[in-house]
């Protein structure tokens, strides 16, 4: 009997997999749904009928395995954003990138692993603007029996921002295109799917409920499609505890800023009289640039308030509001615990520069004979019709090259005037590096045509935001200011209007790497880019084979 007891406990701990770590399935259906809001019927597509989609729950270590069958009427993919993919690039999702969609009728199963990673993410449709209706919270939780570094909450909520047209979205942006002219904005912004109250349509909204003297985890998610947001509960402050799933150092604050594609964890303390309190969603912008500039509002509300309450109302934001969004992310810093460290490169490999402009190029069927177009270093991304990882992985030539630019084409004075040319020129062009190389990277914007904010995101990576400023970057100056102790990770930074972010990571994951401007009108335009990141040294730093079920362009 001792004997059979002394061998099962030398199974259990020469596989701790088996003991630490599961298999989460998931079904993702497509479908078209009928949804009314604004006082207005349309039909969307969804996941699993759902607006928002269905959360995605695991653990960090966890193997995640969803199967999407397409019942729609379009193509689609799925993306996990911010989910890391290591080796897994098959499963990462953007069209054209990493994969062709799925086709009506067809289905793709994502398998991947939460390597190293836990918080809160979010998974959305990449392919067009479908990711308007088809979107969702992921939520990865400690390894069973590790805590948080920060008090245990009682309860977790998640609460998804986005935005909503009455229109058909795809017609918006196939309208936008045709005419070379922006596409219009939303109609308003949603709190969990709810819109809230609006002119000429009264609504109930989104209600959180709480108890008195109880701590909630917010789960906070900017799906919106192109507008920054503030998020503010009245009477409240909020501590922020995780940045797009990294754990960083915690910080008060009655306003919380995120760009399209972020997302934070925060504690509230149900710490105010019983009452209703007001919750406002509004938006930022710091440009000359047209949004939709409707305020959204929910509510707090306490167990045992009364019926019919008087609201507790805050004060919002100003749209133009940059103080308090740079005091925000100034206040961001990674953890950098024993427990999670900050791994900062500190040798660079490749020291990039990359301007992010827009630009208009001649349009022969255009309303004005021109359209509006993006670029970084003045190339405005073409999607290909095969997918990139598929034509590196089979060596297929004439899909791509790999001479992107590493620094602009010409020097100009990138936040000042427009130069005299603003058209950009087109390519399929990405960066190659080597496995395990460090990579620097500083995002500058520019003033051409008009200064504006560019949430960038990279897939497959986190990345340190080592630097930031206004003005155009100066490296022999501004590089002496960088942190290299505990700067924020991320996988999407905000390039503030007129100014430059530096930001660090280290290429160990083979693949081919979308790097793009989260805003999907500028997206659209061309504001993209892809890195190739080679294989290394064995099958640990290869990329794994492309699974039997991958679609086919």
């Amino acid at each position: 009997m001792r004997s059979w007891i002394v061998a099962l406990l030398l199974v259990a701990f020469s596989f701790p997999a088996f003991v630490e770590c599961a298999v989460r399935h998931y079904n993702f259906s497509v479908v078209l749904t009928n949804t009314t809001k604004l006082c207005s019927t349309k039909s969307i597509v969804t996941v699993n009928g759902q607006f928002p989609g269905p959360r995605l729950s695991a653990r960090e270590d966890d193997n995640v395995i969803v199967r999407v069958t397409n019942h729609a009427n379009h193509n689609l993919t799925i993306h996990w954003h911010g989910v890391r993919q290591l080796r897994t690039g098959w499963s990462d999702g953007p069209s054209y990138v990493t994969q062709c969609p799925i086709e009506p009728g067809q289905s793709y199963v994502y398998n991947f692993t939460l390597t190293g990673q836990r918080g809160t993410l979010l998974w959305h449709a990449h392919i067009s603007w479908l990711r308007a209706t088809v979107h969702g919270a992921i939520v990865i939780l400690p390894k069973r029996g590790v805590s948080y570094p920060f008090p245990k909450p009682h309860k977790q909520k998640i609460i998804v921002l986005g935005e909503w047209w009455k229109a058909d979205v795809e017609a918006v942006v196939n309208q936008a295109m045709q005419t070379g002219l922006p596409p219009n904005i939303s109609d308003a912004h949603t709190i969990n799917g709810h819109p809230g109250p609006v002119p000429n349509c009264s609504s109930q909204g989104f209600t959180l409920h709480v108890e008195s003297g109880k701590t909630y985890l917010l789960r906070i998610v900017n799906a919106a499609v192109n507008d920054e947001l503030f998020f503010k509960i009245a009477g409240h402050n909020l501590t922020i505890v995780e940045a797009d799933a990294s754990y960083t150092k915690p910080f008060q604050t009655d306003t919380i800023f995120l760009s399209p594609g972020q997302t934070t964890n925060a504690l509230l303390k149900a710490d105010q009289n019983v009452g209703k309190y007001l919750i406002a969603v509004s938006p930022f912008m710091d440009a000359p640039v047209p949004i939709d500039n409707l305020t959204t509002y929910a509510s707090l509300r306490y167990k045992g308030t009364p019926a019919n309450p008087r609201v507790v109302l805050t004060s919002i934001p100003a749209q133009n509001a940059t103080p308090v969004t740079k005091a925000f992310a100034d206040s961001l810093r990674s953890l950098n615990s024993e427990e999670y460290p900050t791994k900062v490169p500190l040798a660079i490999d490749h020291s990039l520069l990359f301007t992010l402009a827009v630009g208009i190029n001649p349009c022969l069927t255009c309303i004005n004979g021109s359209m509006f177009v993006a670029a970084v270093n003045n190339v405005s991304f073409v999607m290909p019709t095969i997918a990139l990882l598929q034509a590196h992985y089979y060596n297929i030539r004439g899909v791509f090259t790999d001479d992107f630019p590493g620094n602009p084409p010409f020097t100009f004075n990138y936040t000042g005037n427009s130069p005299p040319n603003i058209q950009t020129t087109n390519g399929t062009r990405l960066y190659r590096v080597a496995y395990n190389s460090t990579v620097q990277v500083v995002l500058q914007g520019t003033a051409v045509i008009a200064p504006e904010n560019h949430p960038t995101h990279l897939h497959g990576f986190n990345f340190f935001v080592v630097g930031k400023g206004l003005g155009n970057f100066d490296l022999e100056k501004d590089s002496k200011t960088f942190n290299l102790i505990d700067p924020l990770e991320l996988n999407t930074i905000g390039v503030p209007t007129g100014g430059w972010v530096a930001i660090r990571f280290r290429a160990d994951n083979p693949g081919v790497w979308f790097l793009h401007c989260h805003l999907e009108v500028h997206t659209t335009w061309g504001l993209k880019m892809a890195f190739l990141v080679e294989n290394g040294y064995g099958p640990n730093e290869s990329l794994l084979p492309p699974p039997s079920d991958l679609p086919m362009c």
